[in-house]
């Protein structure tokens, strides 16, 4: 049970970075977008990450 709800959550922080990614390189490489908008949306995108991660921690052992 919590082995597939972990790896639901690993896939679903996977696929947000890399939508986010690739939202960002469209944007930079068609100047929207510059360098510190690309690092914020990095660091925006790993927080999330966690966060969402986090929920395994709170998941009752049944």
């Amino acid at each position: 049970m919590i082995g597939r709800i972990t790896k639901q959550i690993v896939w679903q922080n996977i696929t947000i970075a890399m939508v986010v990614k690739v939202i960002v390189l469209v944007l930079g490489a068609g100047g929207v977008a510059n360098l510190w908008e690309a690092v914020i949306a990095d660091v925006g995108v790993a927080l999330l990450a966690i966060l969402n991660a986090v929920r395994i921690q709170k998941m009752k052992l049944e």
